[in-house]
């Protein structure tokens, strides 16, 4: 089972974080005023996108199709109140080149949405668990409380009535 990690450390007084990927790649993610970076909620369509768009442009590579530009829309529309959960992702694939296989495109784009796309299949298979865990830390006394909060996902009505049981 292959595992993906990220560590996201907060900068300053604000709403500014610094990411780093278990591969050893930075970014930085923001909610604050400023907009002076991506918000976690703008990264999710442009996981979704990203995947595709390596799973499709492979696929016609192997198909031999002469992709001489490629890009991918996404639109994500988000719920009024919180948490905000997305409702809907729109993907556009935006093909050019000369002589393409529409159906080619076509059935390389559903390959993507039903078999390789890993973003796409967590966002659609309501499958994934998550689990809250916390760790606090007082330097000053050397004590540390660790465990987990909550579980949410398909199985979080269970967790919820272990809380409540408690």
């Amino acid at each position: 089972m292959a595992h993906k990690t990220a560590t996201v450390t907060l900068e300053g007084d604000g709403l500014t974080f610094q990411v780093r990927t278990g591969s050893g790649h930075t970014l930085t993610i923001s909610s604050g005023p400023a907009n002076e970076a991506p918000t976690p909620a703008e990264l999710l369509p442009v996981a979704l996108a990203g995947c595709t768009a390596m799973d499709v442009i492979s696929i016609l590579r192997k198909k031999r199709q002469d992709v001489r530009r490629y890009e991918v829309d996404a639109k994500g529309t988000q719920m009024e109140g919180p948490p905000h959960a997305f409702t809907r992702i729109d993907v556009v694939h935006i093909v050019e080149g000369s002589g393409l296989d529409v159906e080619a495109v076509r059935r390389a784009i559903e390959l993507s949405a039903i078999k390789y796309c890993s973003v796409g299949a967590t966002i659609t298979s309501g499958m994934t668990e998550v689990h809250h865990g916390y760790v606090v830390r007082d330097p000053d006394a050397g004590i540390e409380h660790t465990g987990e909060a909550l579980v949410t996902g398909p199985f979080h009505a269970v967790a919820e009535a272990e809380i409540a049981a408690s």
